[in-house]
């Protein structure tokens, strides 16, 4: 006891001495007047930076293949009764790996016709800002359906564009979101089925084996296991993803 009192004693009185002896460093934020336009340019690039990752993860959902890619995972695994397996995080996380995989080329062009011209000064912020929604544009309109942007057009209660260019980006963002909300719910359908007729069936021979208070998940889950093993599934689904993006 006495000698735990005595190690608690020069933790004590060490401690504060290490703190004196070593300089911490501190980060301080404040507001003061700026001495140059450049300076006032790179406060407002900061903020700049600041807003679009607070608003990425909507962009992301907005705008990109995300959006499918989850929602037929989470069907997937609803459908095989696993729970939590596959953890949210690793859902999220092969989500976001196959999004880049899908939207690596018009990544690349924009880091090609935007950001590197942006970087190299060649053209203004405005421009590159342009030449990347541009971009974003091409790809939402090569997965979007008509019906979906007829509905939006319909509701705002706008004239009929003329071309893809007078369309406004307020009326075919939402009419991606829906395009590809309906076309994950199709691909959930079709995961749902096999699963559920093994369900039916093994809820079959329970009643007629008379064992009614058996849930039947427990039985039917490892024929689901071994089902979605025999046909690889993982690849089955991961494979019909990506080439419902071609």
């Amino acid at each position: 006891m006495n000698c735990r009192l005595l190690f608690f004693s020069l933790l004590f009185f060490l401690i504060p001495a290490a703190a004196s002896a070593v300089n911490l460093p501190t980060v301080t934020f404040g507001i003061s007047d700026a001495g140059t336009p450049a300076e006032v340019s790179t406060a407002l690039q900061v903020l700049l930076v600041l807003t679009v990752l607070t608003v990425a993860p909507a962009i992301l959902l907005m705008t990109t293949a995300f959006t499918r890619i989850i929602i037929v995972l989470g069907f997937l695994r609803q459908a095989m009764g696993t729970q939590n397996t596959p953890p949210n995080q690793i859902l999220l996380g092969l989500a976001l790996f196959l999004t880049l995989f899908v939207m690596a080329p018009t990544f690349n062009t924009i880091n090609q016709q935007a950001l590197q011209p942006y970087m190299q000064e060649q053209i203004t912020q405005q421009q590159a800002l342009s030449r990347s929604m541009e971009v974003m544009r091409t790809f939402m309109f090569s997965q979007v359906q008509e019906s979906e942007l007829q509905l939006l057009i319909d509701l705002t209660k706008e004239k009929q564009p003329a071309d893809k260019e007078a369309l406004s980006s307020a009326i075919l963002i939402p009419a991606f979101m829906l395009s590809e909300l309906k076309r994950a719910f199709q691909m959930g359908f079709m995961i749902y089925v096999p699963f559920l007729v093994i369900d039916m069936l093994v809820a079959s021979v329970l009643m007629s084996m008379g064992m009614m208070m058996l849930p039947p998940i427990i039985i039917s889950l490892p024929f689901k296991l071994l089902l979605f093993v025999l046909v690889d599934g993982w690849q089955l689904v991961v494979g019909s993803l990506m080439k419902s993006f071609v």
